[in-house]
């Protein structure tokens, strides 16, 4: 069988050819899977889908009409899946439920750090011989409090790291994790954890619920020389409310490694190009802001547990097995 793989990154694709090797046939793909691109997958039974593709119910109905009937995405979330429409067509669907914690918790730490000591500002600098400090001062993390909003795997590695720089833990969940509270985190709601955070990272899923969850309210809230840093979906901020904030000039620094609207952008080189998402632009004009293009999952580690579990999740599909990764039932398995 050959499978087709839509969204494959350069580094990505020979850890991706070397584990379907000797089990399938792989046909890797740069473009990335929407209902324009969706005919290129016709006669593939399985076809893999990362993170930024667009799986809506007509691209999902394009897919079908060429005889796919799986599809394995390459990531943990799948908000980017029409699941309904999926179920609706018959189609199976598997994600990677999980994958290092480690990859983006400390990328998470590398925004939180290279925004408060303007590293990259500094750096910008130096390369033109220009070595005053003015400008540069930054604060110290021991000592302050750390919001986490989200406290399963990432969220708990991350809370590890504060821990070891010695700052105080605030956090907020559905359900308390019992490895966060030994490391002393006090679980208090979320009005509080904007009002006292010195530190706000986000570490939940992107759900109706969460949707906004950094909000016109929440961002008033927090303190003005707060720093915010968001690695996990571009939802959970809305982003015209952020630039507001920036605008009033609150906020000592914001880390972003996803955007509401990264899809079409993120993964391309638009630099050639005018950017036409006036908000996306507003925000990188902030010296305080920091935008990279969602690759804090973007380790040797991470990438090669997620490319593992999608071979695994389309053996268990051949099998007619369900796993903790499947998402949705092929039709017809009861």
């Amino acid at each position: 069988m050959e499978i087709l793989a839509y969204g494959v990154l350069a580094d990505e694709r020979p850890l991706l050819e070397r584990a379907f090797a000797g089990a399938h046939d792989l046909c890797c793909l740069d473009l990335f899977l929407n209902r324009h691109t969706a005919s290129a997958a016709a006669g593939h039974e399985v076809v893999s889908s990362s993170v930024n593709d667009v799986l809506d119910a007509p691209t999902l109905r394009a897919l079908a009409d060429g005889g796919t009937r799986m599809i394995a995405q390459r990531s943990t979330g799948y908000n980017n899946i029409d699941l309904e429409a999926a179920r609706a067509l018959g189609m199976g669907v598997s994600r990677v439920s999980c994958y290092s914690p480690y990859a983006v918790a400390e990328f998470a730490w590398t925004l939180a750090l290279g925004v408060n000591r303007k590293t990259v500002r500094a750096v910008s600098r130096t390369r033109e011989f220009d070595f005053r400090l003015t400008g540069l001062m930054g604060r110290d993390f021991h000592g302050r409090t750390v919001g986490v909003l989200g406290t399963g795997q990432i969220g708990t590695a991350f809370a590890r790291i504060a821990h070891g720089f010695g700052m105080r833990l605030l956090g907020w969940d559905v359900i308390e994790n019992p490895e966060c509270r030994a490391l002393g985190m006090e679980y208090v709601d979320k009005d509080r954890l904007f009002a006292e955070a010195d530190l706000i990272s986000l570490h939940v899923p992107l759900l109706p619920e969460t949707h906004h969850l950094v909000d016109a309210a929440a961002l008033a809230r927090m303190k003005d020389d707060a720093i915010l840093v968001n690695t996990s979906r571009g939802g959970l901020i809305d982003a015209g409310a952020l630039v507001e904030t920036l605008r009033a000039n609150r906020l000592a620094g914001v880390g972003l490694d996803v955007y509401e609207e990264e899809a079409g952008v993120f993964f391309f080189d638009r630099s050639l190009e005018v950017m036409t998402d006036d908000t996306l632009a507003r925000l990188m004009s902030f010296r305080h802001v920091l935008v990279t293009s969602h690759q804090a999952y973007f380790t040797q580690e991470a990438v090669g547990q997620i490319i593992e579990t999608t071979v695994r999740n389309v053996a268990d599909y051949l099998a007619g097995r369900d796993s903790e990764n499947t998402l949705v039932r092929p039709g017809g398995r009861s």
